[in-house]
């Protein structure tokens, strides 16, 4: 599918909520590039997803990567990366999934990942803790880290439509209702 118009497209959510499966299946879909914003956000490292890398040097990888494109997907969280990635997109989709399935998704993932050593390694055993409870975290509006509240202020502020998704959508269903309002506009 190839469209006529530049189309940048921004998906958001809780972790686990399922952006990046959606983003990659857009992509695929769209035929234009997806970005995971954990590929910008993180350092590569000896333990993987430790080391932030600073704001200003991320932001700068990010732009640089969409420059090369003028049509592109962008999946992860933007609300504390400055106000200028409120007028970036032409579409924004947040998706929401209730807590319960989240973490069960986090914990097959992060199984997936690391195997055992989210439970036989104490390092790897810490930083899996210390994530569910970050996650666990997200529908709790006063949690100073990343929530549901943050998102939605963020998302009543940008300039451009807003397509909600809540619930334990399939991937189908979700790129239908993506592409019937991108087919509308």
């Amino acid at each position: 599918m190839q469209y006529l118009y530049a189309m940048k497209i921004h998906i958001l959510g809780a972790s686990c909520a399922g952006s990046t499966t959606l983003g990659e299946a857009l992509s695929a879909a769209l035929n234009i590039p997806y970005f995971d914003t954990d590929r910008f956000f993180w350092e590569k490292s000896a333990v993987p997803y430790t080391v932030k890398r600073e704001a200003r040097v991320r932001n700068r990888l990010l732009k640089d990567e969409l420059r090369k494109s003028e049509n592109y997907i962008v999946g992860g969280s933007l609300v504390s990366w400055g106000e200028e990635w409120k007028q970036m997109f032409d579409l924004v989709v947040f998706l929401y999934l209730p807590k319960e399935i989240r973490l069960e998704r986090l914990v097959k993932r992060e199984i997936e990942r690391y195997g055992n050593n989210i439970y036989d390694d104490p390092q790897r055993h810490n930083l899996f803790l210390e994530f569910i409870d970050w996650a666990s975290k997200y529908d709790d509006r006063s949690f100073t880290g990343r929530n549901i509240g943050i998102h939605e202020n963020w998302l009543a502020s940008v300039n451009c439509p807003v397509i909600k998704i809540e619930g334990d959508t399939t991937v189908a269903e979700r790129l239908s209702r993506i592409i019937d309002a991108i087919d509308r506009n």
